[in-house]
């Protein structure tokens, strides 16, 4: 029998500590499907979560972060058009100045209010659910 298992990845919320409001950072795409995304990747085999959290951020916006706590799990086998995934979101920190590596095109620095309309994945609801987090400590339900 073959078994066909859904694929873990990270994506990390990073709030950049040394500028007012601290603002989070995105990534612009630079592969399908485009757009702007919370920084994050797939975890190699072999890999611990954590340290791979670590690596994608300093990868994707070479920045060294501080994770500071692990979110929540998002499984829906939607959420990826290309396959299933499963993303633990961490909340981390960093300060300095992101820079675009690896497979983002661009980088962006984000207030609240000016985050972009459509971002990929499910990464709209990801942030809805962390600003109501943030703002009013309501952590997302199951199911």
């Amino acid at each position: 029998m073959t078994y066909k298992n859904p694929a873990p990845t990270v994506d990390i919320i990073i709030e950049l500590i040394d500028r007012p409001h601290r603002p989070i950072i995105l990534i612009e795409r630079h592969n399908e499907p485009f757009g702007w995304a919370i920084p994050g990747g797939f975890v190699d085999y072999g890999e611990a979560v954590e340290i791979a959290a670590r690596r994608e951020a300093k990868e994707e916006i070479g920045l060294e972060i501080e994770l500071i706590e692990q979110f929540f799990v998002y499984s829906n086998p939607d959420r990826d058009r290309r396959q299933h995934t499963i993303s633990i979101v961490f909340l981390a920190t960093a300060t300095g100045t992101p820079l675009a590596g690896d497979d983002a095109k661009g980088v962006g620095i984000f207030e609240p209010w000016s985050i972009p309309s459509k971002l990929c994945f499910d990464h709209d609801k990801i942030l809805q659910d962390y600003w109501r987090y943030r703002n009013y400590g309501i952590r997302p339900r199951l199911g």
